[in-house]
């Protein structure tokens, strides 16, 4: 068994999905979380939003070089390698041994919320979400909320 393509794609679904969570998959959680700095975070984020603006629905808005992508993959694994095989080594185990690879998913699951919970709290980030509201037409949703 290729272990190399399997654990890469379960640690980058674990971003993506909801895994089920049990008391191993929630202590490898809670390591992730306190074992990463905030710029492991800050590199899990910029990871994430790399490798998503590959989508052909955004790519053609962001500029993120081939160089970038190839440097963000290699912190990226270096902090996946950092975690799993040492500073979280005996929750790695156990979750491994008693949950399977779906308590991995969870634990970067919960580590990538957290990382996302940093970026999206930023002033600047809050202001540019709430921007759209300035093109709503306020008088509609006034009337769908008397509506009900």
């Amino acid at each position: 068994m290729k272990v190399k393509p399997i654990l890469t794609f379960a640690l980058s679904l674990g971003m993506l999905s909801s895994a089920h969570a049990g008391i191993y998959a929630d202590d490898l959680s809670r390591c992730l979380v306190g074992a990463t700095t905030s710029t492991d975070k800050t590199e899990l984020i910029r990871w994430v939003f790399a490798t998503a603006s590959e989508h052909p629905s955004v790519s053609d808005i962001s500029s993120v070089t081939s160089a970038q992508r190839e440097q963000m993959d290699y912190s990226i694994a270096m902090l996946f390698e950092r975690l799993l095989t040492g500073d979280c080594l005996e929750q790695t185990q156990n979750a491994l041994q008693y949950e399977g690879v779906s308590a991995m998913q969870k634990g970067f699951e919960v580590l990538g919320q957290v990382a996302m919970t940093g970026l999206m709290s930023d002033s600047k980030v809050s202001q540019a979400f709430s921007r759209f509201g300035n093109h709503l037409d306020a008088s509609k949703f006034e009337t769908l909320i008397r509506r009900n």
